[in-house]
């Protein structure tokens, strides 16, 4: 890394995002400032997945371990890889079950879907979560945001027949590219075939692998490369991006699933009345919130588009008898949902726009003598550039607009 830019660990702390404690290794603390950039993204990725007919769900955190050994996650990952929590002696009977915190949504998933009969009319059910997992990592691979042991996922399921996943493949690879374009993201697409270690039929990769390369064909996508690094219970494709730095990290994926179907005997009635299998697509649009809020924080470093920063806005009154103008400014700005501070504080005007630059706040708005007199706002950029006075009302739409647009 460039030695002037900053790791988003010491940005996150200096920004009062976000910090980790020895009190609890691989799981951060979120601060207000960064539990706002948390829930943007949550309001974001909701609205995607309401626009794309999803519907949200929340399962348990702590399941019996029975469930992945019927899933087949436990060979893969096993002890070593989750939580596992033993009873209590008094709480054993002939039968002790153990728990487990879960790593990840996909076979509780199974358990919504089999809530009631399922008829070919409910099909493509998209089920979406945001689910908090945990994940046991080496204390050696522990990394701020990057590496956690408990994270939260943007996570969905599909359910759907075999003629619909091209369609639904192909809206998902859509929405990863919606999603990656607003941030300005170099992205490339690489496509990951069968493990040497995985669950399910060879009939059943076969065909699972030649439904994503029909879909990559048809939308023109040029896939690199990763044999062998599917996932245990199907191929994948995963979108690969490169961050400011240069550096790439895998964060979407779309997998393409017909073991756990079959695992967990899922079904649903077709026209004629009889049962088939259904065909589980999993999907992760930026995988886990830490990582790529960690992510980023570096790629930003800390000055983040308008509509993820924790303060939008930051009024500087140059003297104390301006406040009273500043503090009428504040509240309007609060009524049309824009996120702004003042700085009070008796000290020059100079102190104050260092003090919000290092604070990466993308806008700062002078307030003196003549912007009271003339319902103004002198407004200068994050980055020094002046925009002169803006009415009031101008000032709102501009920033709603830009707020809007996501840019």
């Amino acid at each position: 890394m460039d030695k002037n830019l900053k790791d988003h660990k010491q940005i996150g702390q200096e920004l009062e995002l976000f910090f980790t404690h020895d009190y609890a290794p691989g799981a951060p603390f979120w601060l207000p400032k960064g539990m706002i950039i948390f829930k943007e993204l949550e309001k974001y990725i909701r609205e995607l997945t309401d626009k794309a007919g999803y519907v949200e769900t929340s399962t348990p955190i702590m399941i019996k371990s029975q469930l992945f050994k019927e899933s087949g996650h436990w060979i893969k990952f096993g002890e070593h890889n989750m939580y596992n929590l033993e009873l209590r002696e008094d709480e054993k009977d002939e039968h002790p079950e153990n728990y487990t915190l879960k790593p990840m949504n996909c076979p509780e998933s199974t358990i919504l879907y089999r809530f009631r009969p399922r008829t070919y009319k409910e099909l493509p059910l998209r089920l979406a979560e945001i689910g908090r997992l945990h994940r046991r990592e080496k204390s050696g691979e522990v990394n701020g945001l990057l590496r956690v042991r408990q994270l939260t996922m943007d996570d969905a399921h599909l359910y759907v027949r075999e003629n619909q996943i091209f369609d639904e493949v192909s809206n998902i690879l859509d929405m990863m590219i919606t999603f990656y374009k607003n941030f300005g993201f170099e992205y490339e697409f690489r496509f990951a075939t069968r493990p040497e270690i995985r669950a399910g039929k060879d009939e059943d990769w076969d065909k699972a692998e030649k439904d994503l390369e029909e879909v990559l064909k048809k939308k023109g996508i040029k896939a690199g490369d990763k044999k062998g690094d599917g996932a245990f219970y199907g191929p994948k494709i995963d979108m690969h991006i490169k961050d400011a730095l240069g550096r790439e990290w895998q964060l979407a994926t779309v997998q393409l699933d017909f073991h756990m179907p079959t695992a967990f005997d899922l079904k649903y009635v077709n026209e004629k009345g009889k049962f088939e299998k259904p065909v589980m697509i999993h999907r992760a649009i930026f995988g886990s919130f830490e990582r790529f809020i960690g992510i980023l924080t570096e790629h930003f470093q800390g000055a983040f588009p308008l509509w993820l920063s924790p303060v939008q806005i930051s009024l500087l009154p140059i003297t104390d008898a301006q406040n009273e103008f500043t503090k009428d400014l504040v509240e309007k700005l609060k009524s049309a949902d824009i996120r702004v501070e003042a700085d009070l504080r008796n000290e020059r005007l100079q102190a104050k726009i260092r003090e919000a630059t290092l604070q990466k706040v993308p806008y700062l708005g002078i307030i003196g003598k003549q912007e009271t007199e003339s319902d103004t706002v002198s407004v200068r950029t994050c980055g020094g550039k002046d925009l002169g006075k803006i009415k009031i009302a101008d000032l709102i739409n501009k920033l709603k607009e830009e707020i809007d647009k996501k840019v």
